[in-house]
Parts: structure tokens; C-alpha cells; sequence
């Protein structure tokens, strides 16, 4: 049995989480449910027998926190987490330098598996999408299309980035130097080997990301649409019960899917 804290457990995600941990009694105990001192879930049942609070020593009482917050309450997480040596699954995006410093920090203490998406699916698209890019060389130009709901706050997203990454270690390239967030006005003729990265808004999307190749005459897509947000929180659950045990350090969800 895994005693789990969730911070944000009011939240989109939060709820998620806790009503895939109470599907299943026989793997998890639902220990704490952490919220923001303003957040009027403080209080509040949240699961049987579990009040909100805002008080993040409550970590203490857990063996894992699965996170899916913003990058303030991470790194505050993180740096509480690091005093008890509670690990960690944090599925937070838009991570700032601050809170990827306290990951760091909490990895030196505690297992800590980060990833941008939990989805299992996005994780064997980031091993298909690397290996298509080495495969398909240079001929081929790189593209990434995401689309979420209206109220995502972080563009590209954090799997997009992630997408784009895997695409640039195919090529053998650093993404600062040939990614393209944006393109307006009379740019020109498309570089070579530039991978470009197209942010859409709108609806109550989940998460849709396609990777395109698009070489002379051909052109392949990698697709992945999420049609629940219920999909992370079971990937981050997933990670929570392979990460319990395992030796301190930086885990993603390739480690824990065996890619």
C-alpha cells in the first residue's frame, strides 16, 4: 500500500488523481491533500476522511506527492519534500529555473521521476518521434502542432517542447539553436534543419500533438490526441508506484515504461 499526498487535489488535475487512487484500495492510501493557503478547497473533504490543507509538512506522512501544479507551489513542494525525503512525480509544465533547481535538489535526497505529459502513449511517441528523425535525415523538415484547452497558460506546451526535443537528439542538434516558436510577416524560405513548434488555444482540448516530417513527395505524421485528462493522472500513478523504493535521483517516464 502507497501512502500519496496531492498537492492541488482540488484542482483539474488533483481531482483526477484522487479518484484514480480511490479506484484502487489496494494500491493506494490517499495520506494528505495539499492546497494553496488562498484556495477554498483548504478545509474541505476531499477524499474520505482527507481535509485539505495548507500545511506542505504534511508530505512527511507520505511516500510519494504526484504534483500537477504551477511552477511556485513546485518548487515550494519540492523544498518541503526535501526535508522529509518524500519522492516525487511531478507532471507540472512552464517549470521555471527556481523550481527545476529544487528538483534537483530534492533528487539528490529523494526518487523523482518529471515528465511534461504521463501519458503513456506521448511517452512511446517521444521514442518513435526521435528514432523517425534519425531515420529520415535531413531531407525531411521537422514540425510539432499542439492544441489545448483555452485555459492552459504555458505555449508551446511542455510535451511540444518535449517533442521537439526528441526530434532535435535525432538529428543530432541542439533545439536553442534551430527551434522556431513563432513565425510571422515575410520570413523567407524555411531554413534547413529548423524544427518548428505551432501553439493553437481553444475549446476544452485535453492535449492534441502531432509531429510531422515532411520530406519531398512524402509526408509522415505522429499523432497523439488525449481524449481525458484521467490518462496523466493514471500515467502519474503508473510512476508513483514504480518510483516508491527506488535509489535518489532524476527519473523520467521512459525510465518507468522501460524505453
Amino acid at each position: 500500500m502507497i501512502r500519496l499526498a496531492v498537492p492541488g487535489a482540488g484542482g483539474r488535475m488533483g481531482r483526477h488523481v484522487v479518484a484514480e487512487a480511490l479506484a484502487r484500495p489496494d494500491a493506494f492510501a490517499i495520506a494528505a491533500a495539499i492546497e494553496a493557503e488562498d484556495s477554498p478547497a483548504v478545509g474541505a473533504e476531499v477524499a474520505p476522511g482527507i481535509v485539505a490543507t495548507s500545511d506542505r509538512s504534511a508530505l512527511a506522512g507520505a511516500d510519494v506527492y504526484v504534483d500537477f501544479t504551477t511552477p511556485e507551489a513546485t518548487r515550494a513542494l519540492a523544498e518541503a519534500a526535501a526535508e522529509c525525503g518524500t519522492a516525487a512525480v511531478v507532471g507540472t509544465t512552464g517549470l521555471d529555473d527556481a523550481a527545476r533547481a529544487a528538483l534537483d535538489a530534492l533528487a539528490r535526497r529523494a526518487p523523482v521521476v518529471v515528465a511534461a505529459n504521463f501519458s503513456m502513449g506521448v511517452t512511446l511517441m517521444l521514442a518513435l518521434v526521435e528514432q523517425a528523425a534519425r531515420a529520415l535525415g535531413p531531407e525531411f523538415d521537422l514540425e510539432v502542432v499542439e492544441i489545448h484547452h483555452r485555459h492552459k497558460r504555458d505555449a508551446p506546451s511542455g510535451t511540444a517542447l518535449a517533442i521537439a526535443e526528441a526530434l532535435a537528439r535525432g538529428r543530432g542538434v541542439d533545439l536553442r539553436a534551430v527551434g522556431r516558436f513563432a513565425r510571422e510577416g515575410d520570413i523567407g524560405p524555411r531554413p534547413a534543419g529548423e524544427i518548428g513548434v505551432s501553439t493553437v488555444r481553444g475549446g476544452d482540448v485535453p492535449g492534441d500533438h502531432t509531429a510531422l516530417f515532411l520530406g519531398p513527395e512524402e509526408r509522415l505524421e505522429l499523432v497523439h490526441r488525449a481524449g481525458s485528462r484521467a490518462i496523466f493522472a493514471r500515467g502519474a500513478l503508473r510512476a508513483a508506484e514504480w518510483v516508491v523504493g527506488r535509489p535518489a535521483g532524476l527519473y523520467s517516464m521512459r525510465d518507468v515504461l522501460g524505453l
